[in-house]
């Protein structure tokens, strides 16, 4: 059976859809579909379950398309080999990250990477969370960059870093001029923050509560940077990572404080799909990131 068919097959089932899946070996839906009944008529099985909508892999299609992965990665790394610095000169690096990783942070990393690595691209993406997770272990991005990873059984987590979150006002809020702040001082503050269904609303939800911070929501956004603009006119103050205010500091638009005898902090993690074998330059880029990363914190 030829390597192109098996990868017509694991695209479809990584993707999910015979329609993608075909886009993404340049083929035309029906060609998707022929290959995978060729490999069934092959095997002598049935491998998708047609009869669902949407479809489902069936026992024997799971078994193998987890072989067929295997082998096509293995493959891809002899030829990756085989081609030396011909196949190195077109490699590029897949990165998918939350919005509100620190953008000159990943610019910093991203362009020293580059410089170490002329021959190596840096395609970054900037995502929401559930899309960071699904690119993952769809197989679409090499990594994904994300805030309080999640135990997943088909990605492998590598943390990154921890950073800590503190109070952003107005400059000419009452609190901050303040060096540190106990959390109870902002029972009744007006209180902007992140959708319900957003891993960090429920970390900050569960940080209020436990210290006494009886805040009043007012508003809530799907990413920092809308909260950010909505804290700079007045309308609330937000717990954010403070290596997301670097900018707004600099410029005096944002007040940051900490909070006293706490150590509330957001961790990053690197995920990718577990079981996958990272290349030699994905496998640099994290290098470099945890690199960046200890960096940051000597400094800090």
């Amino acid at each position: 059976m030829q390597i192109d068919t098996l990868k017509i097959f694991c695209d479809v089932v990584r993707l999910h859809s015979f329609s993608r899946g075909a886009e993404a070996n340049n083929v035309v839906q029906a060609n998707a579909s022929l290959a995978v009944q060729r490999l069934e008529k092959h095997l002598g099985v049935t491998l998708i379950d047609r009869s669902y909508r949407p479809w489902k892999l069936t026992r024997e299609g799971q078994i193998f398309y987890e072989g067929c992965r295997e082998m096509l990665e293995r493959y891809q790394a002899l030829e990756s080999e085989a081609r030396g610095e011909q196949m190195a000169a077109n490699s590029v690096v897949r990165v998918a990250a939350i919005y509100s990783v620190n953008l000159r942070d990943m610019s910093r990393c991203v362009q020293r990477f580059t410089e170490l690595q002329p021959h190596v691209r840096v395609a970054l993406e900037y995502l929401h969370p559930g899309r960071v997770y699904e690119r993952a272990l769809n197989d679409e991005v090499d990594i994904g960059i994300i805030s309080f990873p999640q135990s997943h059984r088909g990605l492998t987590v590598i943390p990154w870093r921890d950073e800590p979150m503190v109070l952003a006002c107005h400059p000419r809020h009452r609190l901050a001029k303040k060096k540190r702040i106990a959390v109870k001082e902002l029972a009744g503050e007006p209180f902007v923050g992140f959708d319900a269904d957003l891993v960090i609303r429920k970390k900050i939800d569960a940080f209020l509560r436990e210290h006494g911070g009886d805040v009043k929501v007012v508003l809530t956004f799907d990413n920092i940077e809308a909260v950010k603009r909505a804290v700079e006119v007045g309308s609330g103050v937000a717990i954010l990572p403070q290596t997301t205010l670097e900018h707004e500091l600099e410029a005096g638009m944002l007040a940051a404080v900490p909070f006293s005898g706490l150590n509330f902090v957001r961790p990053l993690g690197i995920v990718y799909r577990h079981g996958c074998q990272l290349r030699p330059t994905t496998e640099a880029f994290i290098k470099l990131l945890k690199k960046s990363s200890l960096a940051c914190k000597a400094a800090s």
